[in-house]
């Protein structure tokens, strides 16, 4: 067997599980077999006393009997939440590979794109790939900053949630009630970091959108949250029911079923347009709009903070949902090139991490 370790995001928001699922597809095909899959947070500050990150401890740990880490994926190298410590990183032996993260500005007061206050310092990063064996960007704007410091191993990969449907078929049947509905995926204002004027603006985008759905006979509306801590702003709406799941299953089986999602959540967008499910993708960072440009979706995409009128934007691409097939299928062509690149990765990766198994065995 192998010992594989997977250092990532493991908070409240469900669209990690999103990415650990589209990760998890790459492994086992590259490895062709099951694999121990060792999940370990990114960073240890949420949990009293745990081990996270590359780490001392768990450096120490997985130089004990693991055969391979993988950092990944999420948006590590942006916020901070990526633990970290170069003198024990000098120690760990196994292959290293640093997959799909990505880092991106957020906009100020005066609606100026500026690096966030806790991003990893390049020095950070530039550690972290001199030790890594792969590293795959998740988007064209991370893959230039890395370049630019000198990272010259690190790939432009995009993100593995672009192939969920090849494993759809995992997927739970959803009920009757769940089917054929119009989802808005919604974050918490506060935990958006846009400014504090953009914030209010949300609540009155919400409810602009929902009056036009509703004025063009849609009244099937529900709120999506992604993390319990969205619950309370969905509360807040009376008129409109919400739902909320941490698992997994449920939550690709509501987003495959639903006939339109109008989403705040990049990996809420992402699974729709893998299964094809009508999307519209309401940016507010450098990050999640350079990703959808990177997979070829920039023209479908909007940003909340650059628009004259985000319910006017939503309206347009409405009236042009028969678009929207030929749209993803113009993006497929640039998708397939993304999953040939993540596949010799990780049969490269899977190829280094059978030799070193075979050298601990000698």
């Amino acid at each position: 067997m192998f010992n594989l370790f997977c250092i990532r995001p493991k908070g409240f928001n469900i669209g990690n599980e999103a990415i650990f699922m589209g990760l998890q597809h790459f492994i086992h095909a590259a490895f062709g077999q099951v694999v121990n899959l060792i999940s370990l947070p990114a960073t240890s500050r949420y949990e009293s006393q745990a081990k996270g990150g590359l780490t001392a401890k768990t450096i120490y740990e997985i130089n004990q009997y693991g055969h391979g880490v993988i950092v990944g994926g999420g948006n590590l190298y942006e916020n901070g939440e990526l633990d970290v410590t170069l003198d024990a990183l000098k120690s760990l032996e196994v292959p290293l590979m640093l997959f799909s993260l990505s880092r991106g500005r957020v906009y100020n007061r005066r609606n100026e794109l500026v690096e966030r206050t806790d991003v990893m310092p390049d020095r950070v990063l530039k550690a972290l790939h001199e030790r890594a064996d792969y590293s795959l960007a998740r988007d064209a704007v991370t893959h230039q900053h890395l370049r630019s410091i000198g990272c010259a191993n690190a790939q432009l990969g995009g993100c593995p949630t672009l192939f969920l449907h090849r494993i759809e078929q995992h997927l739970p049947p959803s009920f009757a009630h769940d089917r054929g509905e119009v989802l808005i995926s919604v974050r918490h204002p506060s935990l958006m970091n846009i400014p504090l004027q953009k914030q209010a603006q949300v609540v009155n985008d919400i409810r602009g959108i929902v009056a036009h759905l509703r004025a063009t006979g849609r009244n099937d509306i529900r709120l999506l949250c992604h993390d319990h801590r969205d619950l309370a702003f969905a509360a807040s709406f009376p008129d409109l029911e919400y739902v909320y799941t941490g698992d997994i299953y449920t939550y690709l089986s509501l987003l495959r079923a639903c006939a339109l999602n109008i989403t705040y959540r990049l990996h809420s967008a992402l699974p729709c347009f893998s299964f094809g499910t009508p999307a519209i993708h309401i940016g507010y960072d450098e990050r999640a709009n350079s990703l959808m440009d990177t997979v070829g979706l920039g023209a479908w995409n909007l940003d909340m903070v650059t628009a004259k009128d985000t319910v006017a934007e939503v309206a347009d691409r409405i009236s042009r949902l028969a678009e929207f097939p030929a749209v993803r299928e113009r993006a497929m062509v640039e998708w397939e090139k993304y999953h040939s690149i993540m596949s010799a990765a990780f049969t490269g990766f899977a190829a280094d991490v059978t030799k070193y198994r075979a050298s601990c065995a000698s």
